[in-house]
């Protein structure tokens, strides 16, 4: 590590600055660029994660707004605490101790070699809409894809499970039938993005819902068995071959892209990560493992913090966005990040500026969303603002001004900065972890694509956490669909080699 970091020691990290900008940090609202350090120096190490400072013709309304934001402003020794929590939970997941890290064994022992081969079937399930999908594999690459979107309704998302897995196999019969392949016999790879505790490569029981799911008579439940009595009930020759999260499916897609890839990570509706770890420091496997070198661990890091050891993260606003949440009390770090929470974030911090008198109007309940997070940022960019005020003056219900407009894409801001840095010290975490020469991040998710600032952001903080490690951030696609199918013909192999 570089001296700076080498020179932090416990103290500051526990005591480390939590408010806002060191030493006058000094950044133009409307720029795209590094924080500029106006005391003469380059600026610390910890100094260089701060976000630039928010510039109001009014300078007591700006001095004001940024003090109520100060606590979701972090600068690189309140990071570094984060990091050595996250290592410990890491090692307390793996260890089967108490973590609110999962640390889930995925079972998936290697990754793409260029020889997978076959015909499979993915079935894609995370959100309001699921996809089934046919591709064909020669010689490891794609030549063929079908894909069938089907939309979820609220009754089966919050009805009975066994309701949402029969209309999973049906939509599987319909895929197949209208491409006359019903009664033709297929692996499928099942893409399941909620937390499990997983008993096999194809077997795991769901742990908790997230998102907008909360299906009843879950609990306890095999969900690859019981797509597997469902596929079966309607005579079809289907065998689920592989069950796995979007995460893991990320990190076996861009390893077909990659080699060096070693890390998978969901910026999206919800945030997560997984890796390759030794298989001799993974305590928990219920299959043979004599003859695996690495393992794919499902961190499920949305969870992280919910035991409470980031509770020095928390601020009010991120209290108003849990309270108002479907799982109240859980998912800490993704609440932090993924997109289906950073909009409701917004209007927690405007609405809080309103109540202070520093913002025209609070934003109606569910009037912004990350895409309009991502906007705001995308102007503030360019110097641009009307899009922001045009977009406020609809949620507000107030016509607001351009300096309403710069607020609002000061808050967007460090909002995004604050989540940028977040996921980048459980990526150099890994970085350090793993200690390889070279390691591709794979990253998918509408949040790592959409949002202007993001991947700039996170190459810069991975960088300044884990120097010397190089690294490289690889959009991944479709990793929920094709890493599905990848990971069906790897085990395939796996198992054509087992004596």
């Amino acid at each position: 590590m570089s001296t700076a970091v080498e020179n932090l020691n416990m103290e500051s990290l526990v005591n480390g600055h939590n408010g806002p900008h060191l030493n006058g940090t000094n950044g133009t609202n409307g720029t795209n660029g590094t924080t500029v350090i106006t005391n003469g120096t380059n600026g610390t190490w910890a100094q260089q994660f701060l976000p630039p400072q928010l510039i109001l013709d009014d300078r007591v309304r700006a001095t004001k707004i940024e003090n109520r934001l100060s606590k979701m402003i972090l600068c690189g020794n309140t990071l570094r605490r984060v990091g050595e929590v996250f290592a410990r939970e890491i090692e307390n997941g793996l260890k089967e101790r108490p973590s609110s890290l999962q640390m889930e064994n995925t079972y998936v022992p290697e990754l793409p070699d260029g020889t997978e081969e076959g015909v499979f079937l993915a079935l894609d399930l995370g959100g309001t809409n699921f996809r089934v999908l046919l591709l064909e594999l020669r010689a490891g690459k794609l030549v063929r894809e079908d894909v069938k979107h089907y939309h979820i309704s609220d009754a089966l998302r919050l009805g009975p499970g066994e309701d949402l897995f029969n209309f999973l196999a049906d939509s599987v019969l319909d895929f197949l039938t209208s491409e006359n392949m019903e009664n033709d016999v297929f692996s499928l790879g099942f893409t399941f993005s909620f937390p499990m505790k997983q008993h096999s490569i194809s077997s795991g029981e769901l742990i908790t819902w997230t998102k907008s799911f909360k299906c009843g008579g879950m609990e306890r439940v095999d969900v690859a068995a019981l797509l597997q009595r469902c596929l079966r009930d309607r005579g079809l020759k289907v065998t689920v071959q592989v069950l796995l999260n979007d995460t893991t499916g990320t990190l076996v897609a861009g390893a077909h892209m990659d080699p060096d890839v070693a890390i998978g990570v969901i910026m999206g509706t919800g945030s997560n990560g997984c890796y390759m770890e030794q298989a001799k420091r993974v305590q928990h496997w219920e299959a043979k493992h004599d003859r695996v070198q690495d393992v794919c661990v499902d961190i499920e890091w949305g969870a992280f913090g919910d035991n409470g050891c980031l509770s020095f993260l928390r601020t009010d606003f991120d209290k108003v966005v849990d309270d108002n949440s479907l799982l109240a009390a859980s998912f800490t770090f993704e609440k932090y990040i993924g997109g289906k929470y950073i909009g409701d974030l917004l209007c927690a911090v405007l609405s809080g500026l309103a109540h202070d008198r520093l913002f025209p109007a609070p934003p109606a309940k569910g009037s912004l969303a990350s895409s309009d997070l991502s906007m705001f940022e995308e102007e503030n960019v360019t110097g641009a603002w009307s899009k922001t005020a045009k977009t406020l003056t609809a949620a507000c219900g107030v016509r607001m001004s351009r300096a309403d407009a710069l607020v609002a894409q000061h808050v967007a801001r460090v909002i995004s900065n604050r989540a940028a840095q977040l996921v980048s010290v459980c990526i150099a975490t890994l970085l350090l972890r793993m200690n390889r020469p070279h390691v591709s991040v794979a990253v998918d998710g509408s949040v790592f694509k959409r949002h202007p600032r993001i991947r700039g952001l996170m190459e810069r903080y991975i960088e300044l956490l884990a120097p010397h490690h190089k690294f490289t951030l690889l959009g991944a696609e479709d990793g929920s669909g094709k890493g599905s199918a990848l990971t069906a013909a790897i085990a395939a192999r796996v198992a054509a080699r087992s004596p």
